[in-house]
């Protein structure tokens, strides 16, 4: 009986070390392409943001030269 109980305890630990081991790889898969696609839309966030800083550049104005104010 004990070797009985030995037994079938040998082979529930193993197979939830197996299913464990195929969850944490499928786990890990999954996270690593979260990662890839969570980097993909910052390069696309940042590439378009320097597009819109370009656009958006301040027009320089000709001839209004602001004078200083002089320190006392």
């Amino acid at each position: 009986m004990a070797i009985t109980n030995f037994i079938l305890t040998v082979a529930g630990v193993s197979a939830v070390i197996l299913l464990m081991r195929s969850d944490v790889k499928q786990s890990a898969n999954i996270f690593k392409r979260n990662v890839r696609q969570i980097r993909h839309w910052l390069e696309e966030e940042s590439s378009s943001a320097a597009k819109e800083l370009e656009k958006a550049k301040p027009k320089e104005l000709k001839g209004k030269d602001i004078p200083k104010e002089d320190k006392h």
